[in-house]
Order: C-alpha cells, then structure tokens, then sequence
C-alpha cells in the first residue's frame, strides 16, 4: 500500500470551515477566488499522497447550500483558441466542461463572465451558445489603466462599466478554466457593485500552492515553481506578512507585487483593507493536514522529476522555451536530485536496449518493475498493463489474455480504413479487446477486475506517446513521464 502522508478528512473539515469563518467577517458575503484545479488536481494529490484529487470539490460540497459559482473565461482566449495542456481542450470547452462539473454535484451557476470583452466574434458567438442553452452570461471590459489607475478603476467608468452578476448566497466560488482568465478583477469588480448596493462584501483567495506555513525551499513548495516554470512563477517570503506578525509565509512573486495596488483598491472599495499581507488574504489550512512530512518531500522530488521529463518532451516539439528547462534543472540541483530517483525510467530504458524497440515500465506499489516492448501486434504501454494485469491477477505470463477471434476483426477493420500503424493495437483498442475477451475469457475477466489498481502506479515510456494512448494512461490514473524521443521518423504524425 502506498504512504498515506496527508489526512484528506481533516482537511475537509479545517478547510469548510474556516471559509466559513471568513464569511462571517464581512457582511454575509464572500468573493472566494478559487485558483488551482476543482475537479481533477492531480499535482497536489502526487506531492500530497493521500490527497484525493476531487478533494476541494468535496470539501465546498460541504458549504454546497451556501454557495453558488461564477465561471470567469477571458474573451481572448476564446478568441485566440486557448488550449488547456493537461486536457487537449481549449478554454472555451474547460468553462462548458466545468458548468457541467458544478450542475451534476448541485451547484448553482450565477453565470459566466466573459472578461476582456472587446467584440471578438468568436467570444460573441460562445455567449449566444451559453445563453441558448440557458446560463446566464455577462460581459466585463478592458479597463486600460488596470491594475495602477486605482481613481479609474474603482469608478462607473472602470469596474462599474462591467456588467453585474446578481448572486444569492453567501458564498460565490469564482474560477475559471485557467491562468489568466480574470478571476480577481471580476471578484472586484462584483465586491464594487455589492458596495455600491449597501453590502459590504468580501474577498478571499483559495490556492493551494505555495504552501504558505511550510518553508520557502520545502520540496512541496519547490514542485509548485516547477509546475509552474512556464509562468515564471517564484516563491518568495511575504514581507508584509513578516513586518506585520513577524512570522515567516511563503508566497509567490505575483501576489506579493500585486498586494500593494489590491490593498488600495479594496480600501477604495469597502473603506478600509481587511488584510495586512497577501497571505491574510488565503484560506489554505492544507499546511495543517500532512502527516508524513518525510513521504510528502520524497512525492514532490519525484513530482519534479516528472516535470523535467514534460519540460524535455515540450521543448523538443516546440512547445516550450529552454528557461523553463533551466529553471526545473536548477531546482533539481537545489535538492541534490537527478532523474536517477525514478525508477522506471531505468527500468524502460534497459528493456529498450534488450529488445531494441520502444518500451514502458511500470512500478508496482511493492516496487517491483514490470516492462513491456513494442512488437508487431502491440504498443509499448499495451504490452506492460497486460503484463502488470496478469501479474495482480496471479495469471501466467505464457497465457494470452485476448482471443485472436476478437484481435483479428479489430486488425482488419484497421487495415479497410488504412489508419497508420494499422498492425499495431493501441492501449484504447486493446482495453476494448480485453473487455471483449472478458465475457468468454474467464482469466480475461479476472484480469479486467485488477484494473483500479493502476491508480497510483508510476509509468515511463522511452518515446512520446500518442494523445489517445497519454489520455488512457491519464484515465487510469497512471502518473507517466516519457523521454523525449519521436517515436516515428515522419513528421506529423509525431507532432
């Protein structure tokens, strides 16, 4: 079993309510900036094990009949076609994907706000979609002079040009479908208009990384800059914090060089600033909640090795620059670490080199490596779930688990349609021949049965691997890295 370093339960309890004591501040009402991924945060549940990745989502379900949800999607990422990385969708599709995500657990959708609306046609046409399909969607504009022209912005022709979200209830969770999208403007810009209706409302920030009450260089906090080294993201000590309680919180540069202009604009807006630091400003207890502090730092070290081997593949398809790389590499000299520490990449690379062909590994909970290579009917990560399923399953391995009746129609239909790597089954194929295989098959089945305890598994592929083969992996809650190695000699069919 793996180390439980961090008491979800507990987190959930700590979490709900000291949201709940910061309502309680203000007049009933909270702006609460939810940075960080809701449904899926699957960084903080590899550098936290023992965080369940639906964690925050359970932990607001609690305060679920206090709360309603704004959706914040720039205008320009919608019209620029924005992709999220991890998911292959763009941004337009993340704000659909999230409404869904909120309605189907309860959650009251107050509305979508387009921001930096300056008539792109694509964001016009994504707001007549939502307003089709009934949710509510307003429009908030470019405010030239934001965020420094502080008589500007808190006036009828800065925030009070925005178009206003009437809301209900005491909470509203405001979030968005990545970086960027205009969270904080729009909580301001909702906190004007409340003020100017007679409620004093607040604001509050609720991001999990860095995590303010551990230390500056402690590996959770040193993972988060890795994650974010294309953002250019730095942790920093608040110095506001540390003059005005003398205790040491880490922060990040962003937050830390806003908070003198956001300090001013929330006096602005509600008479006063209710926070002396930009750390006052979070509700995060997650600090609070780990238990296995030794486990916690051995997750993020691997967690920023994993980061190096995506900052490897992305600069090699053009999708990221050297100085991110740079920045991941100096972090790994910092803790003294190299890719060495990840087992299965020694562990692929070897069964390349015997087999000459490219080949995946995955690292059981009892450690134990387990390989596959590619050959003429299957895929490298095929080949080692079949291994790893057979070996969960107590199957031998000179046992096939799929029938050439069901392998032998999937080969020809690939062959009529004359797909590329017609001969080769990918892992989607060959999780539906083993399902196939499954309702005659009784060792078949016995193996289907052991697939939930994939989850967790740590996964490496000596090639990039195909967007259909990463997002099965990624379904199966398998955490991989790959080398960077094209796993063609053509070109668009590894791009």
């Amino acid at each position: 079993m793996k180390t439980k370093a961090f008491n979800n339960d507990k987190y959930i309890k700590l979490q709900s309510e000291h949201i709940l004591e910061r309502i309680n501040k203000f007049d009933n009402k909270l702006y609460l900036e939810l940075g960080g991924k809701l449904f899926d945060d699957g960084h903080a549940a590899r550098v936290l094990p023992g965080f369940e990745e639906d964690a925050k989502l359970k932990m607001l379900l609690e305060l679920k009949d206090k709360a309603e949800v704004i959706i914040v999607v720039n205008a320009h990422d919608i019209e620029n076609n924005q992709i999220r990385g991890d998911l292959g969708i763009g941004y337009d599709g993340e704000t659909l994907r999230l409404i869904d995500s909120f309605m189907n657990v309860g959650f009251d959708i107050a509305g979508v706000m387009i921001n930096q609306f300056e008539n792109q046609p694509d964001a016009i046409k994504f707001k007549e979609y939502l307003n089709s399909m009934g949710i509510k969607t307003y429009l908030s504009y470019t405010i030239f002079g934001y965020p420094h022209n502080v008589d500007k912005i808190v006036s009828d022709e800065g925030f009070g040009k925005n178009e206003y979200v009437k809301t209900k209830k005491p909470l509203v969770v405001v979030t968005g479908p990545g970086p960027g999208s205009g969270k904080l403007l729009v909580c301001l810009s909702q906190m004007y208009h409340e003020n100017k209706r007679g409620i004093k409302a607040g604001y509050a920030k609720f991001e999990t990384f860095p995590v303010w009450n551990l230390n500056l260089r402690h590996p959770v906090n040193l993972a988060y800059e890795a994650a974010t080294a294309n953002l250019n993201d730095v942790n920093m000590i608040d110095p506001y914090h540390l003059e005005a309680y003398g205790q040491m919180a880490t922060n990040y540069n962003r937050d830390v060089e806003a908070y003198p202009i956001l300090e001013t604009i929330l006096t602005e807006i509600m008479g006063y600033s209710p926070y002396k630091s930009p750390t006052d400003m979070g509700v995060n207890m997650v600090g609070f909640c780990i238990e296995d502090n030794k486990a916690v730092e051995e997750a993020s070290k691997q967690e920023i090795i994993r980061r190096y081997f995506d900052s490897l593949c992305d600069i090699k398809t053009g999708k990221a620059s050297r100085s991110e790389l740079d920045k991941i590499e100096l972090l790994m000299k910092q803790l003294k670490i190299s890719s060495a520490i990840r087992k299965v990449v020694s562990g692929s690379r070897k069964k390349a080199k015997e087999s000459q062909s490219p080949a995946f590994a995955l690292q059981l909970e009892d450690g134990k490596i387990v390989t596959g290579r590619q050959t003429k009917l299957l895929n490298a990560p095929s080949a080692c779930i079949l291994n790893a399923l057979k070996i969960y399953a107590n199957i031998n391995d000179d046992i096939p688990l799929i029938s050439p009746n069901i392998l032998e129609p999937i080969l020809e239909l690939k062959d009529s349609l004359q797909s590329e790597d017609k001969s080769i089954l990918h892992l989607d194929e060959v999780m539906i021949a083993l399902a196939m295989s499954a309702t005659t098959n009784p060792l078949s089945h016995q193996a289907l049965t052991q697939l939930d305890k994939l989850k967790g598994l740590e996964g490496h592929s000596t090639v990039m691997l195909e967007a259909n083969d990463k997002e099965l992996l990624r379904n199966l809650g398998i955490s991989f890295t790959q080398s960077p190695k094209f796993r063609t000699k053509g070109l668009f069919k590894n791009y």
